[in-house]
């Protein structure tokens, strides 16, 4: 029994060390393909599982059957262990946006130095929901734009 109680500190002590090192797994809900609601068919966002440091995604918004928006994103582990999401609207030069804080199924990015926006949240609203926002003010008002998501399978 006492070699129980001794054991038991340092397995709890490797289990959160584990937990820890783990970067992505406040963000790894995010993996897979999600449909923009209230959109034509094929407009998604597409993230791959992490792997290598990495959470690669894509999105695309359709009208009358053209793509009219793209973009490449990305999430990654910094060498601190923290994670930036990176975003290359239109193929534009990426952008960084800092993890400000995150909870058991949100995640939110900061670049309070950007133009807009300044933030960029993620959230599982529900097992199949995804509601991501983008937020911050452009001359000097503030503005928010939402973007409703459900899961679907990848093509």
């Amino acid at each position: 029994m006492k070699a129980i109680a001794t054991l038991l500190p340092l397995l709890l002590a490797v289990t959160s060390a584990t937990a820890q090192a783990d970067p992505f797994a406040p963000v790894a809900w995010m993996a897979g393909c999600w449909a923009q609601q209230n959109r034509e068919a094929g407009s998604v966002e597409q993230w791959m599982a992490p792997a290598g440091g990495l959470m690669l995604g894509m999105s695309r918004t359709l009208k009358n059957g053209r793509v009219i928006e793209f973009e490449f994103m990305q999430i990654r582990a910094e060498p601190d262990g923290q994670l930036s999401y990176v975003a290359q609207p239109q193929g534009r030069p990426p952008t960084v946006f800092k993890l400000l804080r995150r909870g058991e199924n949100e995640a939110v990015f900061e670049n309070a130095a950007h133009d807009f926006p300044q933030r960029v949240i993620y959230r599982l609203a529900a097992p199949d929901q995804l509601a991501a926002r983008i937020e911050g003010e452009r001359k000097g008002q503030p503005r928010g734009i939402d973007f409703a998501m459900r899961r679907v399978p990848c093509p």
